[in-house]
């Protein structure tokens, strides 16, 4: 299994112009594509944990992708 990272964008409900990515990491042995069609209850979750912002878009990459570059 490798570890697969949700980038979710969100956006403050009270200041829409207030957006930021939050990282979601778990283990998973999916593709990307696999993962991004299956990160809705992820979403939800935070959503439910974070009721003040709103997901307006994501994606999906390998774990720690952006620091080998």
């Amino acid at each position: 299994m490798g570890l697969i990272e949700l980038v979710v964008t969100v956006c403050a409900l009270a200041l829409p112009t207030q957006c930021e990515d939050q990282h979601l990491s778990f283990s998973a042995s999916m593709s990307l594509n696999q993962c991004v069609m299956s990160a809705e209850p992820y979403i939800a979750q935070w959503i439910n944990e974070h009721p003040k912002w709103v997901a307006v878009r994501w994606r999906c990459d390998y774990g720690g992708a952006k620091e080998k570059t």
